[in-house]
């Protein structure tokens, strides 16, 4: 009996230190989440409070010029549009072609490892030395010069490996189940992947695509070595891959660094916040609406 006595004082201590642990680690974690949301709040805050102030029609519905004294960003908004597309049209494919090779086709061994190990090199790779690199290449060694089409090639090298490990891990998710259902069925391996195992993943295609997008808009430094700083309202697609032009993020630098024009850098940010939100919105519409149809 008296051990017992003696032991349940100390059972409740160790209890009562295990739920004090739990009460102040629980603390601590809400109080990280809490600095993120504040962090993220208070910036999105400060740039649209400095932003929206000097988002103006003309500002945006106009181009630069400096005889009539006027800041436009519309040419850099096409821009801006126009790398993205020719980005992504090349992009995409390749990385989800290459994803499913690796995943589905290619046997487990060295040439796998190597290239996995290489996508993941790629992926931490600093920016200016794919500027570097494609400036000697594209806009050298293929006579390029200094364009959209090659800002564009060189943002391909740069997002290719986020789209490929993105959308190969998403298909490791996939049950083999599916597969081997498919198959059973006499479904060929093509037609298996195509209708059963590329629906299931495209949570992981949408989010490579946002990465890849992010990633785009945000880049500056490479596109300053490989597409310049053009502002020259270009409509034309076409003509526009053949033309230096400047994205936003690039004209951001612009118009901070060498003009000293504040209010049209916060301007610039503002839009590409909202910019970054609307392209996060419609993919997650775009991907509820894609589980639906799979």
């Amino acid at each position: 009996m008296n051990n017992k006595s003696a032991a349940q004082p100390l059972n409740s201590r160790i209890a009562a230190g295990r739920r004090l642990n739990e009460l102040v680690l629980r603390a601590l974690v809400y109080l990280a989440a809490l600095i993120v949301t504040l962090l993220l709040i208070g910036l999105i805050g400060y740039i649209f409070y400095r932003g929206l102030p000097n988002l103006t029609w003309e500002l945006l519905s106009t181009q630069r010029s400096v005889l009539a004294g006027r800041i436009g960003i519309l040419p850099n908004l096409l821009f801006t549009l126009y790398t993205i597309l020719t980005a992504l049209v090349i992009a995409l494919p390749v990385g989800i072609g290459s994803a499913i090779f690796l995943n589905e086709y290619a046997r487990s061994g060295k040439l796998v490892r190597f290239i996995e190990f290489s996508t993941e090199t790629l992926t931490g790779i600093p920016s200016i030395i794919y500027g570097l690199v494609g400036m000697l290449f594209f806009s050298q060694r293929l006579g390029l010069r200094s364009s959209v089409l090659a800002g564009s090639l060189t943002l391909v090298i740069m997002i290719l490996p986020s789209i490929t490990r993105t959308t190969q891990e998403s298909l490791k998710t996939t049950p083999q189940a599916y597969r081997d259902g498919a198959a059973a069925l006499g479904a060929p391996k093509w037609y298996a992947i195509r209708t059963i195992v590329l629906p299931c993943t495209v949570d992981g295609i949408v989010s490579g695509a946002i990465l890849a997008v992010g990633r785009i808009v945000g880049e500056s430094a490479a596109l300053l070595f490989t597409a310049g700083a053009g502002y020259v309202l270009v409509t034309n697609y076409i003509k526009a891959l053949s033309v230096s032009g400047g994205t936003l993020s690039v004209m951001l630098y612009v118009y901070t660094m060498e003009h000293g024009e504040f209010g049209v850098g916060f301007a610039i940010a503002a839009i590409l916040m909202l910019l970054a939100l609307v392209i996060n919105f419609a993919a997650k519409a775009a991907r509820k609406k894609l589980k639906r149809v799979g």
